[in-house]
C-alpha cells in the first residue's frame, strides 16, 4: 500500500486528492515505486503532471494506454495516476465521475475528470441561448457534478435583469441552481464565486467560445494564465483562443479547469441521465392524464401545460438524441431508411396533388 508523508499529502489535497479518492487510491494494486499526481494537462501522446514536488512532462505506459483504449477511455485533464520516477504513468485511479461528449464518430471523447462543481459560463449578449445551457445541465447532472450558472458580461449588457427572469422562468420546475451575473474582469468576479473556491475543490469552465472563460479564469487566479480574445460583434463568437483543457490554482487553493468552447457537445445520455438532466420534466409527469405521455400533443399534458416551452423542446430534442445513441448500427440504418421512405411518399403526394390541380 502506498504511504504519503504528512507534507505530501498536505501539498496533494491542495491539488484536490480526497478522502474518496485516498481510498480508491489505497485498492489499486502494487504501487512499490510510484506516487500520485494529478494530470493538468493534455497534449496529445504526452501529460502535464504536478504532484508535490511541481508540475513536469510524463508519459503513459503502453499498457495502460491499451487497456484504457479497450475501455474506450482516456487520461483527461482533473485525472489522478500513478508516476514512477521515470515520469512514466503506470496506473490511473477511478475517477469520482467524469464529463465526457461524443465524438463526431461516435466515440467517448472524455473532457474532465473528478470535478466538484461546474461553471456554466454564458454571455448576456448573443451567447444567451437556453437550449445551449440545458445541453450542458444535461451533461454535468448526469455526471453527479453540481452546477452554477455564470453569467458573463453583466458590464456590456443592458437588460441583465430581464435575462436573469426569463433564466429563472425556464428552469423554474428544476432544481435550483445558483445563477451569476458577473463582470468576469473585475476583482468583484471572485468575491461573488467565494463559496465555491474552497481549498482543494476543483471546478471546471465550460462554455462556447468567446463567453469569457478564459478571462474568468485568469481572474479567479489572479494572474494572466490564459490568453484572451475578443468575440465578433454581430454574434458574439469567439476565435478559440483557448486550444486545450488546464488545471491551474487559485489564491484560495481552488483547482480551476478551463476548456476551449465546444463546438459541439453531442452527449452520451441515457433514460436515466434525461431524467437526471430534467429533473422537472421527471417531477410533472405523473400528473399526466395518461401514464404513457410522450409530452407531445396529448390531452391532459401535465408536462407541456406547467413547463416553459423552450424547455420541453430541448427535453424532446435531447431525447431523441439519447434514443439514437442507443441504437445499434443496423437500427440506424434501419430508421434511416424509413426517414427516407417518409420523404420520398411526401414528395410524391405532393405532385400528385400538384398534377391534380
Amino acid at each position: 500500500m502506498l504511504e504519503l508523508d504528512s507534507k505530501t499529502l498536505t501539498a496533494l489535497r491542495g491539488l484536490g486528492l480526497n478522502n474518496a479518492l485516498l481510498s480508491r487510491l489505497a485498492s489499486l494494486r502494487d504501487t512499490t515505486g510510484t506516487w500520485p499526481a494529478r494530470i493538468t494537462e493534455v497534449h496529445r501522446d504526452r501529460y502535464t503532471i504536478t504532484d508535490a514536488a511541481g508540475a513536469r512532462s510524463a508519459g503513459c505506459v503502453p499498457e495502460l494506454s491499451r487497456e484504457l483504449q479497450a475501455c474506450g477511455e482516456a487520461l483527461a485533464v482533473g485525472d489522478w495516476v500513478l508516476v514512477a520516477e521515470d515520469d512514466w504513468i503506470h496506473q490511473r485511479v477511478p475517477p469520482l465521475n467524469a464529463l465526457s461528449r461524443r465524438t463526431p464518430a461516435g466515440r467517448l471523447q472524455a473532457l474532465v475528470a473528478n470535478v466538484d462543481t461546474a461553471l456554466l459560463v454564458m454571455g448576456l449578449d448573443h451567447d444567451f441561448n437556453l437550449a445551449r445551457l440545458d445541453r450542458y445541465l444535461l451533461l454535468t447532472r448526469a455526471a453527479g457534478v453540481a452546477s452554477v450558472v455564470v453569467l458573463s458580461k453583466a458590464d456590456q449588457c443592458d437588460f441583465v435583469g430581464q435575462r436573469m427572469q426569463r433564466l429563472r422562468a425556464h428552469l423554474a420546475y428544476s432544481a435550483a441552481v445558483e445563477v451569476l451575473a458577473l463582470d468576469g474582469t473585475q476583482p468583484e468576479a471572485r468575491l461573488q464565486l467565494v463559496p465555491w473556491l474552497s481549498a482543494g475543490s476543483t471546478l471546471v469552465l465550460l462554455g462556447s467560445s468567446g463567453a469569457g472563460k478564459s478571462t474568468l479564469t485568469n481572474t479567479l487566479c489572479g494572474l494572466a494564465l490564459q490568453d484572451t480574445g475578443g468575440v465578433r460583434a454581430d454574434d458574439s463568437r469567439g476565435r478559440h483562443t483557448t486550444t486545450a483543457r488546464s488545471l491551474h490554482r487559485t489564491p484560495e487553493g481552488a483547482c480551476i479547469i478551463d476548456t476551449p468552447g465546444l463546438r459541439g457537445l453531442a452527449l452520451d445520455a441515457d433514460e436515466a441521465d434525461l431524467a437526471a438532466g430534467f429533473d422537472d420534466v421527471a417531477r410533472l409527469a405523473p400528473a399526466c392524464r395518461f401514464r404513457n405521455c410522450s409530452h407531445g400533443n396529448e390531452p391532459g399534458c401535465a408536462v407541456r401545460d406547467t413547463l416553459d416551452p423552450t424547455r420541453l423542446k430541448s427535453f424532446h430534442k435531447l431525447q431523441r438524441e439519447a434514443e439514437r445513441g442507443q441504437m445499434d448500427l443496423q437500427q440506424r440504418r434501419e430508421q434511416l431508411a424509413e426517414w427516407k421512405a417518409r420523404s420520398r411518399g411526401a414528395r410524391e403526394r405532393l405532385a400528385s396533388k400538384r398534377g391534380g390541380a
